[in-house]
């Protein structure tokens, strides 16, 4: 009986070490190519992310130098937007410049014209009252009567055309 025991022991491992070999095998040879796989992709990530890391520490060490362009190119503009206003200031009161001076030529004008306006009728004044001190009642019919005689004779002409 042992014997039997022995033999059947011995067909029982056979069966399994036969079933190991032809199953586990390929079962391991599966996993080994997975796990190869599995290795070349993380092998793959791992310099993916050490390339994108890299540019990541690259744009941050230039990043000072990008910040710095930028301030730069901001205080050119301003300096040009300052420039800009500063022109466009001295333009506005070279035409205020020019529109006081037109007022004030037209101004003068107009109190020059009063003033002569003003003188006239000053000397117009005096020079009637001249006349007044001076008409004697003789001169006063005289001047009357010529008066008289050239209406009569535009009146002759008038009727006569």
């Amino acid at each position: 009986m042992t014997v039997w025991k022995w033999a059947n022991f011995a067909i029982l491992a056979a069966g399994i070490g036969y079933l190991l070999v032809k199953q586990a095998g390929p079962y391991f040879a599966a996993r080994s190519i997975e796990i190869r796989k599995g290795i070349e992709e993380a092998t793959k990530l791992r310099a993916d992310a050490e390339a994108r890391a890299a540019a990541m520490e690259a744009r941050l060490a230039n990043i000072g130098a990008e910040v710095e362009a930028l301030r730069k190119s901001a205080r050119e503009e301003a300096a040009q937007e300052g420039d800009r206003i500063r022109q466009e200031t001295q333009r506005e009161l070279a035409k205020i410049q020019a529109h006081a001076d037109h007022e004030i030529s037209s101004a003068l004008k107009a109190a020059q014209i009063e003033l002569k306006n003003y003188s006239a009728q000053i000397a117009v004044n005096l020079a009637r009252k001249k006349i007044i001190e001076r008409m004697t009642p003789a001169d006063q019919d005289a001047l009357v009567q010529s008066f008289m005689a050239d209406l009569g004779s535009q009146n002759l002409t008038a009727t006569t055309q």
